[in-house]
């Protein structure tokens, strides 16, 4: 019942903000769709990694910001990229950016596993949770050892300029680029979870990897392959979120622990769990700083955020589209 008026509260001041000023209020949504998109991206990465090992990896946060931090590098100074290039460098240096950063963050998140969480899977969960933290810190401080505690950022690649106008709403092609990267991203990881070979071995090891060794699957090459899968989402979301946003060897830290709420959101180990947590806390944290009626501004950002991270443990900790199981009955 308190959840139930809780939602309608929520509809209530949606339409009270969407009445008042009709425009206002998609541009925010907008704005939400994109912040989402990212977070989605790097909680996909923590629902994939706990959903066959059974682990939060804490460093993923940590190896988003690296990856971010390394795409800077690519784009200035590797690739010497510019925003007075023509369209199509542009396009192909992003890609190339791309790649190489999803294979860096690849390689890293694969270099967690096998340094830190291999030699552990035996022990228990909270051995590898100390694990987990201590490697958080090692790669946050390899950050902050080459890039320094400065900020870095990318040239203006992608203009702000609308890509389509309906009425008074426009949509810019910085943010129609982020969406237009993530949704292929979620498309290509969903058949490769559900219709491939190795996603049926990574879906086997998930529910026991006894009986999946048993029956020929190499669980260590299939563990090693979800936190390479997990990583280059890390690295994905890295680009993208520096597209936009500036970048410091500890902006996975925040970032990091708002994406592990909206994967526990959604329900932790659902990869469509993970997706709706996304969006729906990138929607929160757009509605809480950019609707003007009843808003409660950005200081209250953190606080609504981690306050749904704990209604959702205590009274829904199967998250909304997960499935309860023994344990967490």
């Amino acid at each position: 019942m308190l959840g139930i008026l809780f939602v309608v509260l929520i509809a209530v001041w949606l339409l009270r903000n969407l009445v008042a000023d009709p425009q206002e209020f998609i541009n925010v949504s907008l704005i939400g769709l994109t912040t989402g998109s990212v977070y989605a991206l790097v909680a996909l990465g923590y629902t994939l990694v706990y959903g066959i090992l059974q682990l939060i990896n804490f460093a993923h946060g940590d190896v988003f910001a690296l990856s971010g931090l390394i795409a800077s590098s690519i784009m200035i100074d590797v690739l010497s990229l510019s925003n007075d290039e023509a369209v199509v460098v542009v396009i192909g240096g992003l890609t190339l950016t791309i790649l190489m950063t999803m294979a860096f963050g690849s390689t890293i998140n694969a270099s967690v596993e096998f340094i830190g969480y291999r030699r552990l899977r035996g022990q228990p969960r909270l051995t590898m949770l100390i694990s987990a933290v201590g490697m958080s810190f090692i790669v946050q401080n390899i950050g902050l050892a080459i890039y320094g505690v400065n900020f870095r950022s990318s040239p203006n690649l992608i203009p702000s300029r609308p890509a389509f106008t309906l009425g008074e709403v426009s949509l810019g092609w910085n943010k129609l680029t982020i969406v237009l990267i993530t949704v292929p991203v979620l498309i290509l990881l969903t058949w490769l979870v559900r219709s491939t070979k190795q996603g049926k071995a990574m879906r086997a090891t998930a529910q026991d990897q006894d009986a999946a060794a048993m029956m020929g699957i190499n669980v260590n090459r299939t563990i090693s392959f979800t936190f390479l899968l997990a990583g280059g989402l890390a690295g994905a979301a890295g680009v993208l979120f520096l597209l936009q946003f500036n970048m410091r060897y500890d902006t996975g830290f925040e970032l990091g622990l708002i994406a592990f709420t909206a994967a526990v959101l959604g329900g932790i180990g659902n990869l469509a769990g993970a997706t709706l947590g996304g969006l729906l806390i990138g929607f929160i944290q757009a509605y809480n700083e950019g609707l003007t009626i009843w808003a409660l501004g950005t200081d209250w950002t953190r606080t609504i955020v981690f306050g749904i991270l704990i209604a959702i443990l205590v009274f829904r900790p199967e998250g909304l589209l997960g499935e309860r199981t023994p344990e967490g009955a």
